[in-house]
């Protein structure tokens, strides 16, 4: 989500996404095909860099992309944002930048993307370019779905630390209401993902013997792991990660491409292993 506090990586994502999306109206160039520019999570237009004291304002993933103008623009730009006031303030900004086929909408991003595969379903010939990057865990996995047999080519941020490996405890006492969320999320039941990430130990000691619970110390990759072979079921192909860490070197988000061309995970590949030597 746009206009938060980040850091660098923050940044880098961006980075990651614009050189992209250059290479996709590049290649689009050639081809007859009416392309729309989709962002769900879509902010203000602007992020703060830094902390409450120390930072800096650069533009958000919008305001990048709304500027790229050669070797072709994008027949279609939608931008979503739930909340009014970001919605507003994102508004302004783009279409000064770019006044026609500029889109920006104030609703829950799950509803459009249906209306989006709607469209695209219409017209064989429409392709799109979306990038995902939920607050929190708001997008469902019906709407990734909803993409299925489309010519869509899918940027996301998967909270793979910050979100649900919160949410999974390590005693497994997680709530209903959080294993809904999860599931709700990723697209896989409870049963799959405790056998993947938690173990059962008999441990021994002064009183007797008895069944611990322990949780896999790399819950967030192997949760990442299952999350891509879900994804494959909709796209066929799945880039590498770029992998976003905290200070503390402990995993936030995975950052990814899913498409069903292979030119495009090549391309994202390249630019995602550029910045993952870095780490």
């Amino acid at each position: 989500m746009e206009n938060e506090f980040g850091g660098s990586w923050t940044e880098t994502k961006i980075e990651i996404l614009e050189k992209y999306t250059f290479a996709y109206l590049t290649i689009m160039n050639k081809y007859p095909f009416h392309i729309t520019y989709f962002d769900g999570f879509a902010g203000s237009g602007e992020i703060k860099i830094g902390n409450e004291d120390d930072y800096k304002v650069i533009e958000g993933a919008a305001q990048k992309i709304v500027d790229i103008g050669s070797p072709r623009s994008f027949d279609i730009y939608y931008f979503v944002e739930k909340d009014e006031t970001k919605k507003q303030r994102l508004e302004a900004t783009v279409k000064s930048k770019r006044s026609n086929n500029v889109f920006v909408v104030a609703e829950d991003c799950n509803v459009v993307l249906e209306r989006l595969a709607g469209f695209l379903r219409k017209n064989k010939m429409r392709r799109a370019l979306v990038f995902l990057d939920p607050f929190g865990m708001n997008l469902d996995w019906s709407s990734i779905e909803n993409l299925k047999g489309l010519g869509v080519d899918l940027w996301l941020l998967s909270p793979t630390g910050v979100g649900a490996n919160r949410l999974l405890k390590k005693d497994l006492n997680i709530s209903e209401a959080w294993w809904k969320r999860l599931e709700k999320f990723f697209g896989i039941d409870r049963d799959l993902i405790t056998k993947s990430i938690y173990k059962e130990e008999i441990v021994t000691d002064l009183f007797g013997s008895r069944t611990i619970i322990t949780k896999s110390s790399k819950a967030n990759n192997k949760l990442f792991e299952i999350y891509t072979e879900k994804i494959k079921t909709i796209f066929g192909l799945v880039s590498n990660p770029y992998v976003i860490v905290n200070r503390n070197n402990s995993l936030m988000y995975h950052f990814f491409c899913a498409s069903n061309n292979a030119s495009a995970i090549k391309i994202a590949n390249d630019l995602v292993n550029k910045h993952n030597k870095k780490i």
